[in-house]
């Protein structure tokens, strides 16, 4: 007999809370900065990173298309914050995605093979230098704005759970965090 996977809203807190430190690591640890600190070795792990990073985006992303939405608004949420509830989600996930969608451009328009994880290789090489800077400053800016809605997402479930009192923060967090809140 097959062993059950677990409940999506299981699977979806899992995914969420594994997000939140690689996204931190990619806004602190650049692949410059891998290179600079550990030479190859710390890059291969920068990129290992990105690799899970990306695979968990599209399952996400995977997940959203076929699905929809897992999170609802909840009834204390005035009809404004509903339509923020929504678009926040949206974003979230759509931004994950773009930026995964981008650093496969990158790839695509790279003029070597690049390969993640050291190697997977995930795009062929097409040599296209000027598309390859444009897309690069595209990926970079695109994945500091996915950051800001990070921070706006957070905000917005903070707000919710100090001023109305709902349990989206309880919903979310690990239970044994709870007392905390």
């Amino acid at each position: 007999m097959a062993a059950r996977l677990p409940h999506r809203r299981v699977a979806l807190k899992w995914l969420h809370w594994t997000m939140v430190p690689l996204i931190i690591w990619f806004l602190i640890v650049t692949p410059d900065v891998a290179l600079s600190i550990g030479g190859r070795t710390a890059f291969l792990i920068h990129s290992n990173v990105a690799l899970f990073f990306v695979t968990l985006s599209l399952l996400w992303f995977a997940d959203l298309m076929r699905r929809g939405l897992a999170g609802r608004p909840g009834p204390k949420l005035p009809p404004w914050a509903r339509r923020v509830h929504r678009w926040l989600h949206l974003s979230l996930i759509w931004g994950l995605f773009l930026v995964a969608l981008t650093g496969f451009l990158l790839g695509l328009t790279s003029a070597t093979q690049l390969r993640a994880g050291g190697f997977l290789p995930f795009a062929p090489p097409l040599g296209l230098r000027d598309a390859n800077e444009i897309i690069g400053t595209i990926h970079i800016y695109e994945f500091y704005l996915l950051a800001a809605i990070v921070l706006l997402h957070a905000g917005f479930h903070i707000w919710r759970h100090v001023r109305l009192r709902d349990n989206a923060l309880r919903i979310m967090v690990p239970r044994r965090f709870h007392r905390y809140l």
